[in-house]
């Protein structure tokens, strides 16, 4: 790392793709790529493009990685460009906010975002508001990338979404990849965005395999911040997910169809910047909106959407808006109780009921 500081080797160019390529679906060929591997391969792709690349974290390097992301790049690239870090958040989360600073392209690995607490104050006010204390003049171009929410049987400490945290933060980009598609997309674009950009991955889906097209596999494939993704068109309710909430969603939306409710499902794919614009289109055309996400109710993702579709779009909503969230208590240890806490596919079929008035609303049973 000290040697590419010393070199300070520029990025090169990379032509933005024009923004309405973000609605068109790459996905449609038979190949089949995993998370994890669609990950691998963008960080490989990235470093190979551009020399200020580099990769740090707990074991990114011998190790391949806590969740094998890493794996084959401490082999290709060497241990300056793919370092191990000792167990101290705060410490290399710095040391990488140090090197974006000077012109470099980090990519910080945190093995849990729930560790990233331990360098808040890196990742908020070093990386997220110096360029606009400094007037514009410093850039921050950093990743910092990790497994985000609840995973199985890991407890309380090890299972929080940090979606709504840091999307309420000025300075900061806030990125949540479902499929293999947008893994590769979505971390290229973050890696070459000159504005530090929080990338929240799922360990449940690491192994999950999606099918991707040539267009997908290409060097060249970005998917533009802040355009979300309509996963399934429909007309009679607006469903928004992110991460594994979107396989959920699309689930909820197959078993809705055969009770004759189209549900048209988007998968947000960046929390911050919102794409407001294609929530609200859909809601407009669908007249209802269902939020579904992981993490606690208060102060959620959801909670900002629904304020977004009150404040633009009000007049066009046929029933009150749904939310389906995380119970609002630590995530138990205990199989049974940690099933219960999360969002299950069977609520977001309820709630798309009540808001199409298909069954009684709660208030009406109790």
């Amino acid at each position: 790392m000290l040697r590419i500081m010393g070199k300070k080797l520029g990025a090169p160019g990379f032509t933005a793709l024009p923004a309405g390529l973000a609605l068109r679906s790459y996905s449609s060929s038979a190949k089949q790529m995993t998370i994890r591997e669609a990950i691998n391969s963008a960080l490989d792709e990235e470093m190979a493009a551009d020399q200020s690349v580099f990769l740090m974290g707990e074991e990114v390097g011998e190790y391949q990685g806590a969740y094998k992301v890493s794996k084959g790049l401490l082999q290709k690239y060497g241990p300056e460009r793919v370092v191990d870090t000792p167990i101290t958040e705060c410490g290399f989360t710095g040391i990488g906010v140090g090197a974006a600073f000077y012109g470099l392209r980090p990519v910080v690995e945190f093995m849990t975002f729930n560790f990233a607490m331990q360098a808040m104050d890196q990742i908020i006010n070093s990386a997220a508001k110096t360029n606009y204390m400094s007037s514009g003049n410093i850039s921050v171009p950093i990743v910092f990338r990790g497994p985000n929410g609840a995973a199985a049987g890991v407890g309380a400490q090890h299972s929080q979404c940090y979606a709504a945290w840091y999307g309420s933060c000025p300075g900061l980009k806030v990125l949540i990849p479902y499929s293999s598609e947008d893994a590769r997309g979505l971390l290229k674009a973050a890696i070459r965005d000159p504005d530090p950009v929080v990338f929240l991955e799922n360990e449940l889906l690491y192994g999950e395999a999606f099918p991707v097209s040539a267009e997908v596999l290409d060097s060249g494939f970005c998917i533009p911040i802040g355009k979300a993704k309509i996963e399934r068109e429909g007309k009679h309710v607006t469903i928004t997910a992110f991460s594994k909430m979107v396989g959920f969603s699309l689930q909820a939306a197959e078993i809705l169809a055969k009770d004759g409710i189209d549900a048209e499902v988007i998968n947000l794919r960046s929390i911050r910047p919102l794409d407001r614009a294609t929530i609200n289109a859909s809601v407009r055309k669908t007249n209802r909106l269902l939020t579904v996400e992981e993490g606690f109710p208060q102060h959620g993702v959801g909670a900002e959407i629904c304020a977004s579709i009150v404040e633009d779009s009000f007049g066009y909503l046929d029933a009150p808006v749904e939310r389906i969230t995380g119970a609002d208590v630590p995530l138990p240890y205990a199989a049974n109780l940690e099933r219960m806490a999360l969002p299950q596919v069977e609520d977001i079929v309820r709630a798309a009921k009540r808001a199409c008035y298909r069954s009684l609303p709660i208030a009406a049973t109790a």
